[in-house]
């Protein structure tokens, strides 16, 4: 049988600032924004949007870390950590969530254990 050839990324994908992306984003690895993301972004690892980094559309991923300004529906599988800097507006469903001082977060939470052990890069199924 043949192998899916997934390669280990041992460095994070990223979206320098100044740089804008109108599409959708899927990596095996990390992945950090400084710069402006609008569409899907799915990672089987970490999603960093940095201090300068705007997302706006739907983020599926293991961990993400917050600084920056994100608008729509996040699902995280692990650890969601909403810096001091960030500015979150939207659904959020995740196993954990840590908000420092200074974060703005306005939307719903639902931290019900309903969230999938991984996250898988095929979009989900429509009903």
């Amino acid at each position: 049988m043949a192998k899916n050839f997934e390669p280990e990324n041992k460095l994070p994908n990223m979206i320098g600032p100044g740089t804008k992306i109108k599409g959708d984003i899927e990596t095996n690895g990390d992945i950090k924004i400084d710069g402006a993301v609008e569409g899907n972004v799915v990672s089987k690892g970490r999603v960093l949007i940095g201090q300068n980094g705007v997302v706006n559309g739907e983020v599926k991923c293991t961990n993400c870390d917050i600084y920056g300004t994100f608008d729509g529906k996040i699902l995280v599988s692990e650890l969601l950590s909403l810096k001091s800097s960030s500015k979150l507006t939207g659904d959020v469903k995740t196993g954990k969530l840590s908000i420092e001082p200074g974060a703005i977060f306005t939307g719903t939470c639902d931290m019900t254990g309903n969230t999938p052990a991984s996250v898988s890069t095929k979009p989900d199924a429509k009903k």
